[in-house]
């Protein structure tokens, strides 16, 4: 199996570019939340659960991003079908399925938040959360389909050799 090297780069450098935007969100978080509490006093204990969510995804999201960039190091190496490339892809998927908890965890807050102020409407971020759960769900089908056929392909090489 042998893949182009420039493919591979390319994909790297689009995890590390990504990478960059999810540290500059981490850092930029905090100072958002306390502006919008300043703004909106009332709702200024949904400050704490916010955060812990969104730093939740962040680090999920960041290792699952390590997760690709390792599997990508594999395929480059012409050793995709390893121990590795399958333990990358299960790693994966549990940071996608705690992507799609924490997800689901925002969306009750953004209802119980509508619920107690009644000024404020979450359809428009609840929209955004659907999308990302979306998202996600496709992302963890992926990886469950690739998972599959990996395991298989392990189970019968043993035999093979």
């Amino acid at each position: 199996m042998n893949v182009k090297r420039g493919s591979t780069t390319f994909l790297k450098i689009i995890i590390f570019l990504v990478g960059i935007a999810v540290l500059a969100l981490c850092i930029w978080l905090p100072e958002i939340a306390v502006r919008d509490a300043r703004v909106h006093p009332d709702t200024a204990y949904f400050l704490i659960p916010f955060l812990v969510c969104a730093y939740g995804f962040c680090i999920a999201f960041s290792v699952a991003l390590y997760q690709a960039y390792k599997l990508l190091n594999n395929i480059e190496k012409n050793n995709a079908f390893s121990e590795l490339s399958l333990k990358s892809l299960k790693i994966i998927k549990k940071c996608a399925f705690t992507v799609i908890f924490l997800i689901l965890l925002g969306i009750v807050s953004l209802r119980v938040l509508a619920k107690v102020t009644v000024s404020d409407d979450a359809s428009g971020p609840e929209s955004l959360c659907l999308m990302g759960l979306l998202a996600t769900s496709i992302i963890a089908a992926i990886v469950d389909a690739l998972q599959k056929p990996l395991k298989n392909a392990l189970d019968i090489k043993p035999k093979n050799v």
